[in-house]
């Protein structure tokens, strides 16, 4: 044995700087990888285990969403009999039962898979008399349907008294064993934290005494580096005394101050070079730009579209061809501004016009049900600005402010100078928005797929970085709101000089 450990002794000293290097910093590296694969391995176990604990109740949470949804759909129907509620009715309907086909459905004695039984059994029951409920209201049968719905309020406290208990019974077994989860989670960290404290410990102890042999040389060679990073290439050689690591950085040190007095004079031509290299980057960096400014310009509506082509269809066939007429005169307007393709800018005198176009197509369409009114300084109504900047404004003030609101909508429009700036207002006295919701709105924070369901987000980033490349970062977006139910306002600021504005990217819709 001591003659192994010798023999093994000597060959580890023979061993090139690099080869030791290596072979320490292999074996720490691979008990660390050893550890975290442990860890990792064994926290993503506890956390599978975790999300499954509360699963069973965050399905009959689900569940009882989807009962209120269907219940609150078919209400909706009873009092405004609107194919919007009846759509929204049947698709709430087939969520909940899709829901349903997770619920125990067979005899048991379970007390669990026996309430889920039940809950299945008076969910379909709810159901069958909802769907005849719609049914009675579609034939104007008052009588059946009053009946019918008061049996189905019956079935749906009694689903939720189920849903509740069930909720209550599985929580309590849930958060036991969420708790026996947490106790091996905090064992499992502090044997983990320990096993990695332990093993950096030894790593840097290793580092210590493998770098000491390697300091003296580097010293020297340090030195002589900072004297060519201050500029002095006359230095004379560093001496090469072995051919270990150091041995060959050094040599190799020697051949860059070498390299370096010759190749100055080469860097001179490539710097003329890389001068014509960046023009044509920067040239790029330009088409790009445009590129995307483009992109931003190609964004348009396509259930507007078809919304108001079938409301003029029904026009057409409701009424005479003068009010026809002007409702596609109006709508033809309206998409010739959205697809013009030479001016990228517009007046706001042409903006303003284009949303007196959109408030009369939508009140067309909801039989004139937005009051819409106009405060506007004509003499501002000739400066230029991005083109499809106000639309998108209004269209989010109708959608996610006064639509679905109980009482009359309106919406203000004002066009005021205020100083050197000029002032363009769109307020409604719509459902409103909380502190929170404008920060998340005016920081970008808010997703895609946030901006497609029910954020009051939707054209304002469009907007916010088109007036940001027309201006120069010198037009103001703001939005102000007391909180719900309270309306809102979106202020834009421009610059009313001209001198002001620089000259105008293209940035029109």
């Amino acid at each position: 044995m001591p003659s192994f450990m010798t023999r093994a002794l000597e060959k580890w000293n023979h061993r090139t700087l690099q080869q030791k290097l290596t072979a320490l910093f292999l074996f720490t590296s691979l008990i660390i990888l050893a550890v975290n694969l442990y860890m990792y391995a064994a926290i993503n176990t506890m956390n599978g285990k975790v999300e499954k604990v509360y699963a069973s109740n965050v399905r009959l949470n689900d569940l009882g969403a989807a009962l209120d949804r269907v219940q609150g759909s078919m209400e909706e129907y009873l009092s405004t009999k609107s194919s919007d509620s009846m759509e929204r009715y049947y698709r709430s309907e087939q969520e909940y039962r899709e829901l349903m086909e997770g619920l125990n459905e067979q005899p048991t004695d379970n007390p669990v898979l026996l309430t889920e039984k039940n809950i299945y059994g008076l969910s379909e029951s709810y159901l069958e008399l909802a769907g005849e409920i719609i049914q009675a209201k579609r034939g104007r049968n008052v009588e059946r349907y009053a009946l019918l719905y008061e049996e189905a309020s019956v079935l749906y406290d009694e689903i939720h008294t189920f849903l509740y208990s069930l909720n209550n019974r599985q929580f309590q077994n849930n958060s036991r064993n969420y708790q026996m989860l947490l106790d091996s989670l905090k064992t499992m960290e502090i044997v983990s934290v320990s096993v990695l404290f332990l093993v950096l410990l030894g790593n840097i102890l290793l580092i210590i005494v493998s770098t000491r042999n390697v300091t003296g040389p580097l010293h020297s060679l340090a030195r002589a580096a900072d004297e060519v990073a201050n500029g002095n290439f006359e230095i004379e050689k560093m001496p090469v005394q072995s051919m270990d690591e150091v041995g060959i950085v050094t040599d190799a040190f020697n051949q860059m101050v070498e390299n370096i007095r010759s190749r100055i004079e080469e860097l001179r031509l490539t710097l003329e070079r890389e001068n014509e290299l960046k023009e044509r980057e920067l040239m790029m960096q330009s088409h790009l730009k445009d590129a995307q400014l483009k992109y931003l310009q190609a964004q348009i509506n396509p259930h507007f579209l078809f919304n108001t082509l079938n409301a003029g269809m029904q026009l057409a066939m409701m009424e005479d061809a003068k009010r026809t007429g002007r409702f596609l005169e109006n709508m033809a307007e309206f998409f010739r501004y959205n697809v013009r393709k030479n001016d990228q800018d517009a007046t706001l005198r042409e903006e303003i016009h284009l949303v007196d176009n959109y408030i009369y197509i939508l009140n067309v369409r909801f039989s004139g049900e937005i009051l819409f009114s106009k405060d506007v300084d004509e003499s501002l109504t000739e400066v230029r600005v991005p083109s499809m900047i106000l639309q998108p404004l209004v269209e989010n003030a109708v959608n996610y402010g006064i639509r679905g609101i109980d009482w009359a909508g309106r919406i203000e429009l004002s066009v005021y100078r205020k100083g050197d700036a000029i002032c363009v207002s769109i307020w409604d006295n719509g459902a409103g928005m909380e502190k929170e919701r404008i920060r998340q709105v005016l920081s970008g924070e808010i997703k895609e797929t946030d901006l497609k369901s029910n954020s009051n987000g939707v054209g304002m980033k469009n907007v916010m970085e088109r007036l940001s490349l027309y201006f120069h970062d010198r037009a103001k977006l703001e939005i102000f709101s007391e909180g719900k139910n309270t309306g809102t306002e979106v202020l834009i600021t421009i610059p009313a000089k001209k001198e002001e504005q620089d000259v105008p990217v293209n940035v029109g819709g």
